[in-house]
C-alpha cells in the first residue's frame, strides 16, 4: 500500500448525497478477484451524463474527491474502495461516511476526511466554479488548505493515521511481525515433534 503523507491536487466535486457502493462500482463488475482494474468502471452508470466529472478533462488526474454527506453507504463491498483508489483518488472529503466504507477505505490507502457541511459546500463550490482549483491535504499535520485562504483541521484515529502514513494494510501489519511469527512457529513445531508420544 502506498504511504499517504501530503497530497496536492486538483479537486473533483461530487454534489450527490447518499452515494452508495453500487453507484461507486456496480455489481456486474465484482467478478474480478484482483484489487486492480476497477478504476475504469468507477461511477459507471453516471458516466452516461456528458457533464459528469469523469468525462471532463479539467478533472483528469485528480487525487482529491469532495462529496456530499453519507458517502459510501449501502453494501459492504470493498470493491468500492478499490475502484476509487485504482482510478487515482487518494483522499475523499465529505460531511459523513458510512462506517463500513470508512474502514475499507482506510485499509486500502484512501484518507477519508470529515469536515462540517458548510466547509464541504464551500469546497464543492470552489471546485465546480474555478477550473484548476487545488487543495493540499497533509496527513502529517492533519490540515487542509488552498492558496486562497481556506484552511481546515481534521482528526483521524491514531492507528489508522499510523497505517496510512506507513503504507500498511492488514497484510503489511502482519508482516511487520514476521520474525516473531517465525520464531513462534519454529518453537511450536519443535515442541510438537519432540513431545513424547503416548
Amino acid at each position: 500500500m502506498q504511504p499517504f503523507r501530503v497530497v496536492n491536487s486538483v479537486v473533483t466535486p461530487l454534489h450527490h448525497a447518499n452515494v452508495d457502493t453500487d453507484q461507486i462500482i456496480p455489481k456486474q463488475f465484482l467478478k474480478r478477484i484482483e484489487r486492480t482494474g476497477y478504476g475504469e468502471f468507477l461511477f459507471f452508470d453516471w458516466r452516461r451524463e456528458p457533464e459528469f466529472f469523469v468525462n471532463q478533462p479539467r478533472y483528469q488526474g485528480s487525487q482529491i474527491l469532495v462529496a456530499a454527506k453519507n458517502f459510501g453507504c449501502g453494501s459492504s463491498r470493498e470493491h468500492a474502495a478499490w475502484a476509487l483508489f485504482d482510478y487515482g483518488f487518494r483522499c475523499v472529503i465529505a460531511p459523513s461516511f458510512a462506517d463500513i466504507f470508512h474502514s475499507n477505505a482506510g485499509k486500502n490507502g484512501i484518507l477519508l476526511v470529515t469536515l462540517p457541511e458548510k466547509e464541504v459546500d464551500h469546497l464543492l463550490g470552489q471546485a465546480s466554479h474555478h477550473e484548476g482549483y487545488r487543495l493540499t491535504v497533509s496527513l502529517e499535520d492533519e490540515r487542509i488548505h488552498d492558496d486562497h485562504g481556506f484552511e481546515a483541521r481534521f482528526s483521524i484515529d491514531p492507528f489508522r493515521r499510523y497505517c496510512l502514513l506507513e503504507g500498511l494494510d492488514d497484510i503489511g501489519l502482519t508482516l511487520r511481525h514476521s520474525a516473531a511469527l517465525d520464531s513462534f512457529e519454529h518453537a511450536h513445531n519443535e515442541k510438537f515433534w519432540l513431545a513424547p508420544r503416548a
